[in-house]
């Protein structure tokens, strides 16, 4: 921008030369340079010649003619003086101006023709460096969709990657979790699954096939995995923080208690991911296994579910699956995966899912506990809603006045999430909704504990999902 600036500066510049130069000259012959005589019969003086004592202007430096008594002298440099008697003009005069205005015309179209040339060069350059930038948009792009599919790795790299394992982050159910670091610098986490004879890859499959094709900010990454024979790995990013469980269950001074507005953060953080599972992909995915351990936190505390294991999908047009097994962790399981008696399975067993470790974030342990003093508080979930239907404080770490308020928000979510039946049970679109909106448009649920008969239309909530017609599907 700076150079085009600097251009049309110099051509302006040496087109107000031009300008002026035959300005110049039209003056010399349009004001008063008369001509002059020395005497009667002496030659006439004109331009390109002038008198002494005329203006500069009526002639050319050297062209200068003084009068000696009734003699016409030209002073020369060096050398004797030259006595003219005759001067012949003729056509010399407009010969001599047609000459200068021609030699300016040319000079201004020299001027104008690089000037164009100038502009041309830096417009073809602009356009390659356009089109450079352009092309370096494109390789970026192709580099990073191409680093979004997860990548096969050999075995050989998965030791070189954790120096032969020997950073140890954790340990499941499926397998021992690893730090590791890639060629270009990046940590990540690598998951050795467990051999077993009996095992028949259905964790494996569902890790790759679930969350290999979604991206979300609330959901892990899957950035590669291994399959050779029996040695079998998954690959994600890396969370600096590690599960959510050390944070919410852990009394010490290295894992402090998060604050109540970063516990209403990660619970819609998560929240929205679940939604996203569920309504965001080209195929519905239900987690079956929504718990503390399995949400990773990065270096800001955001949230990202993990660890799809137990994972199923299924179409969205259908809204129930049936299952010939339990999946999940005791706990967390909702009522319908352990009988149908209490419903159909569906993205509803996720919210059940939710909503018990809501409650274990709201109380700071783990909903059943034999450890407490009183007897009533074994099972959190129902303690804290007896305290919050008689409109009792409901017992919990507050330390600024904002808090009983967002611990109160949290806790109603909690208890609506937990409801017996499916159909009481809000979808995840609605469970954002309550997280993110004010606490004056929430009500406090029926009692999830107080009977486990079949509620009546009157007891349920309206749900856009709940009117689909549905279809059990086949595992």
């Amino acid at each position: 921008m700076r150079s085009s600036g600097l251009d049309s500066a110099v051509f302006f510049f040496f087109l107000f030369v031009v300008i002026f130069h035959s300005f110049h000259l039209s003056r010399c012959y349009a004001l008063n340079c008369t001509r002059s005589k020395c005497s009667d019969g002496g030659p006439d003086i004109q331009f390109p010649f002038r008198l002494r004592g005329q203006p500069e202007r009526c002639g050319y430096p050297g062209f200068e003619l003084i009068c000696n008594g009734t003699n016409t002298i030209l002073q020369l440099p060096s050398g004797p003086n030259l006595s003219v008697t005759y001067i012949s003009y003729g056509e010399g005069t407009h010969i001599v101006k047609h000459a200068i205005i021609g030699v300016s015309v040319t000079i201004f179209f020299l001027i104008v023709v690089s000037v164009i040339g100038i502009k041309v060069y830096q417009s073809k350059r602009s356009d390659r460096k356009k089109e450079k930038e352009n092309q370096l948009k494109v390789e970026k792009f192709l580099e990073d969709y191409k680093s979004l599919k997860p990548i096969r790795y050999s075995y050989l790299d998965i030791k070189r990657m954790t120096d032969h394992f020997k950073n140890k982050l954790g340990q499941g159910g499926y397998g021992t979790v690893f730090k590791g670091k890639l060629l270009n610098g990046t940590f990540v986490a690598v998951k050795i699954l467990k051999k077993s004879s009996g095992s028949d890859g259905e964790e494996f499959i569902n890790e790759v096939g679930t969350i290999g094709r979604i991206h979300h900010v609330n959901v892990v990454r899957l950035l590669g995995f291994c399959a050779e024979r029996y040695e079998r790995a998954l690959i994600y990013e890396f969370m600096s923080n590690g599960s959510l469980e050390k944070f919410i269950f852990s009394l010490d001074d290295k894992n402090p208690l998060l604050g109540w507005e970063k516990l209403r953060d990660i619970a819609i953080g998560i929240a929205k991911g679940i939604e996203y599972l569920h309504q965001g992909c080209d195929q519905r995915i239900l987690h079956f296994d929504i718990k503390p351990h399995n949400i990773l936190l990065d270096h800001n505390f955001n949230p990202k579910i993990s660890d799809f294991g137990h994972a199923k999908l299924y179409s969205k047009e259908q809204s129930i699956v049936s299952m010939t097994a339990a999946k999940g962790t005791m706990g967390y399981i909702a009522p319908e995966v352990f009988s149908r008696n209490f419903g159909n399975v569906s993205h509803k067993s996720d919210v059940y899912s939710f909503g018990m470790m809501l409650l274990e974030m709201v109380g700071g342990r783990k909903n059943i506990s034999t450890t407490v003093e009183n007897t009533s508080q074994v099972y959190f979930p129902e303690w804290i809603y007896n305290r919050l239907e008689q409109g009792e404080e409901l017992g919990l770490r507050i330390i600024e006045e904002q808090d009983a308020a967002l611990s109160k928000k949290l806790t109603i979510v909690g208890l609506w999430c937990i409801q017996w039946y499916p159909m009481d049970r809000p979808s995840m679109k609605s469970v954002v909704q309550m997280l993110e909106g004010s606490i004056e448009n929430l009500t406090i649920p029926p009692n999830p504990f107080g009977s486990t008969s079949q509620p009546t239309p009157d007891e349920k909530i309206d749900e856009d999902l709940d009117s689909t017609q549905l279809t059990i599907i086949s595992e």
